[in-house]
């Protein structure tokens, strides 16, 4: 577990920096960057002579692209590029280089558009801002290398931390890590994970924005890196069924400044009442909010007892079963004291992951929510009339279980917005529509020879 130093502030840029950047290392085309509702990057490019163009007044789109499956008609909206976002993409030529800039979405008039993920994560933050706290996060994101696209056929037989030579893809990770710095993204660990050919590589905590910008990054380059050295890079959360599936652990604090919020000096743990109050909000919503987490027909898979991944609603100081743990403190390193989420995996859509967990977390806040007793037991071990006896909950098992919690969450469509939440959940339900027609080679292997 790393120690999460959080990444200060780096400087500002305007549009005269990023005009001097792209003349100095001749920059030719710019990849203007956005996220659909399902968190699928999407892009197009523009050339340098367009870049002055592009900041003041942005660049007009096919609005619809952003919808996920729900396409409704074309509509037109503008792409206004931030100019903080600028970098060079590495794997692309030196000469007549290649940058890109995440954009915020807008109406042709100006005003932001609601279907924006990356928007809808601003107006949260900024409901944090306003009770004076800056949420930080630090996820882990773990995914799997294999052979090709086709079958999921492992490069390594490696467990977790492994070393070479069981860790064939370590050359990998250190390519995608010399990347991801190059491009401005901090990261503190890297190692084999528990399962062949899973990995994983983790961010310096920074501002959920920045951070969410940081996981969309992140996924591209990885999969960049894997297809140059001729295998396939994947984020489904379940690929392998007798392994291990990939989670996106979520490591977050409140800052109040410099100030880390969630540390109390005096608590046995070092929690603050402001941490215990935002991890109740967590504890009491996250059924609700699972949608938005685990949001895929698979990412039910992944969330089954006996592979390490939570399955109950329980928090606990050292227990990696539970959904909230409590990561060790150490003397002297007050800004480290967070929780971790262990539910979310690294297929979601992190604006809208990171929107919801803070609306749950300062919904704790704003009511004053108390902090059921820890689970220290394996919930999965108790029987149900035990966990029954102790309130346990379950979080849900299905995506249709988790989108018949979601239509009802008030806080959900509060923090998503009408749009998204109506949006997002109609996507959702043609996802499990179309699972619900397909045949299983489980299906098809265990009942023709039957029935």
């Amino acid at each position: 577990m790393p120690t999460m130093t959080r990444k200060r502030s780096s400087l500002r840029k305007d549009k005269a920096y990023v005009l001097r950047l792209a003349k100095e290392h001749d920059v030719r085309f710019i990849r203007l960057w956005f996220t659909d509702i399902l968190g699928f990057l999407k892009s197009f490019a523009i050339t340098i002579d367009e870049l002055e163009k592009a900041l003041e007044e942005g660049m007009g789109f096919d609005g619809s692209s952003i919808e996920g499956f729900a396409r409704v008609d074309e509509s037109d909206m503008l792409a206004m590029p931030d100019p903080n976002t600028f970098c060079l993409l590495p794997w692309r030529p030196k000469e007549n280089a290649v940058a890109r800039m995440f954009c915020d979405v807008s109406y042709p008039g100006g005003r932001p558009f609601e279907g924006d993920p990356r928007y809808v994560l601003k107006r949260n933050v900024a409901q944090a801002a306003k009770a004076g706290f800056t949420f930080y996060v630090g996820p882990e994101l773990e995914f799997f290398f294999f052979r090709s696209a086709e079958a999921p056929e492992p490069l390594d037989t490696g467990g977790y931390f492994d070393l070479t030579p069981l860790d064939a893809a370590s050359d990998l990770r250190r390519e995608i890590i010399l990347s991801m710095e190059e491009m401005g993204v901090g990261i503190e660990y890297s190692h084999h994970e528990a399962a062949p050919s899973q990995h994983e590589i983790d961010f310096r905590y920074t501002d959920a924005l920045t951070m969410a910008d940081n996981v969309m990054t992140y996924r591209l380059v990885v999969k960049e890196i894997a297809f140059k050295h001729g295998c396939y890079a994947s984020f489904m959360p379940k690929p392998l069924a007798q392994h291990n599936g990939s989670g996106m652990h979520v490591n977050m604090s409140l800052f109040r400044g410099e100030r880390n919020a969630f540390f109390d000096p005096r608590d046995r743990l070092h929690l603050s009442k402001t941490a215990k109050h935002f991890t109740a909000g967590l504890l009491k919503h996250i059924p609700e909010i699972t949608i938005v987490l685990n949001q895929w027909v698979n990412s039910y898979k992944r969330l089954v007892p006996g592979y390490e991944a939570p399955v109950y609603v329980t928090w606990a100081s050292r227990n990696r079963s539970d959904l909230v743990r409590i990561p060790m403190y150490k003397p002297g390193k007050e800004e480290s004291a967070r929780i971790e989420l262990r539910s979310p995996d690294p297929a979601c859509n992190p604006y809208l992951a990171f929107s919801a967990i803070l609306a749950a977390g300062l919904e704790g806040l704003e009511k004053r929510l108390e902090l059921p007793a820890p689970t220290e037991a394996n919930a999965a071990e108790l029987s149900a009339a035990q966990r029954a006896q102790r309130g346990i909950r379950q979080l849900p098992g299905s995506l249709q279980e988790a989108i018949e919690l979601a239509e009802g969450s008030k806080l959900l469509r509060r923090a998503l917005g009408e749009h998204v939440f109506a949006s997002f959940l109609e996507n959702k339900k043609i996802e499990h529509d179309n699972f619900r027609r397909a045949l299983t080679d489980y299906e098809l292997k265990t009942y023709l020879p039957l029935l």
